[in-house]
């Protein structure tokens, strides 16, 4: 496997703004997902014109979040991909008030397409054949110091980068999954519930 990539962090208003643009996100996860495409592909894809999508590519291209790949064979077309980046972002204690209001945003955004897309996939969840049991989700709560939850995090990165690789290191039959993780401290009133921190697995 190729090495790790060390963090980024984004402390660019601009950048952060060029990211958290809804159709730059669709169009990330697209490449994220399937591989390089063109602005033609994407758009076809997206249900975007590939005036927008060429556009969106170029203001992604311009803070390193898409790149170029090499010219396919005589083509003249554009191919692009999303480089394996780890990308963060600043604690919100170090963000400017306009960085949090972009932030934020970015956040409802993605947590809500996440979700409709768990929800789409678990009604087509019988027509998967063995991958219908590829849906494990645990909920459950630790007590930690905010330095241990931020260890806690990153040993989870290690793990994911642990797993990434390339096409050519994919083993047959292996398929793309989707990872997400979040936490949050519970509300003051709800603290006492579960002393044990009892952790609730699913499959």
């Amino acid at each position: 496997m190729s090495e790790s990539p060390r963090p980024l962090e984004i402390t660019d208003l601009e950048a952060l703004k060029a990211l958290a643009h809804p159709r730059r996100q669709r169009i990330l996860h697209h490449l994220g997902l399937h591989g390089s495409a063109t602005s033609a592909t994407l758009a076809r894809a997206l249900g975007l014109n590939t005036g927008a999508t060429s556009y969106h590519l170029r203001e992604l291209a311009k803070y390193g979040f898409v790149e170029e790949t090499p010219k396919r064979g005589h083509s003249r077309e554009r191919w692009w991909r999303a480089p394996v980046r780890d990308l963060r972002i600043p604690p919100r204690s170090r963000q400017s008030e306009q960085m949090r209001a972009v932030v934020d945003e970015m956040a409802r955004l993605e947590i809500t397409d996440d979700f409709e897309q768990f929800l789409r996939l678990q009604v087509q969840r019988d027509a998967l054949g063995p991958w219908s049991d590829a849906f494990p989700h645990s909920r459950g709560s630790i007590r930690l110091t905010l330095e241990e939850l931020d260890e806690f995090f990153e040993e989870y990165i290690k793990l994911i980068k642990r797993y990434k690789r390339s096409e050519a290191d994919t083993p047959p039959g292996a398929r793309t999954v989707m990872t997400r993780f979040f936490a949050f401290p519970a509300p003051p009133e709800e603290s006492s519930i579960s002393e044990n921190g009892a952790e609730e697995g699913m499959g």
